[in-house]
């Protein structure tokens, strides 16, 4: 098996039946980490440089070249990282057991209309999830609520129509300079070529 193959979880133990993990990485025996697209079950030197997976770049336009291991499985591994692919018939614990809510629900308008499945005309504003704040001694509970962004209103279709109109306006405007300006070139011309008849 190799990086980003699907296993089946019973290999694993009873307790994962019915589970497939996918993997995902995993680390040797010394800590060198595993990358993807190296078909080897050693450790390799690498030039690596910005954006590759096992390297951080230090300093603009730096490269170095490090040890990584290939991405295949073998008996050399002290660590190996799956990620659930389905769930099977028993929980996990601190895995599956339990969930975690999100804290923050969303702020753009396209993602709350997808969220609630909205259609075009209904107003998103009804829909912003508010969030329950702790309540201070002697205080109400207050709550808050995002600025939903993205949100076409009559003052953005009006900011709209205003760019537009002036930037025709603008068109209008050097076009008309430019045909004056071409005007006065032939009457410059026209004076010049008067200017050197006279001087014959």
């Amino acid at each position: 098996k190799r990086m980003s193959q699907e296993v089946d979880g019973e290999v694993l133990g009873e307790e994962f039946k019915g589970y497939v993990f996918k993997i995902s990485g995993g680390n040797d025996k010394q800590g060198f980490p595993m990358k993807q697209g190296i078909l080897s079950a050693g450790r390799v030197r690498l030039l690596l440089k910005k954006g590759a997976s096992c390297y951080k770049q230090r300093r603009t336009g730096e490269r170095k070249r490090k040890s990584v291991r290939g991405c295949i499985v073998a008996a050399n591994l002290s660590v190996l990282n799956l990620v659930i692919v389905k769930k099977g018939e028993g929980e996990l614990p601190g895995l599956t057991d339990n969930s975690h809510l999100r804290r923050l629900a969303p702020k753009r308008a396209t993602k709350i209309r997808k969220l609630f499945n909205l259609a075009k005309d209904d107003d998103v504003r009804k829909y912003v999830v508010r969030r329950e704040l702790p309540a201070k001694e002697g205080k109400k509970a207050a709550s808050k609520a995002p600025k939903i962004q993205r949100l076409v209103t009559p003052v953005v279709l009006q900011r709209r129509r205003a760019r537009i109109a002036l930037k025709k306006t603008k068109a209008i405007k050097s076009r008309e300079a430019h045909a004056e300006y071409e005007k006065l070139l032939v009457q410059r011309a026209k004076e010049a070529k008067q200017a050197r008849q006279e001087q014959a």
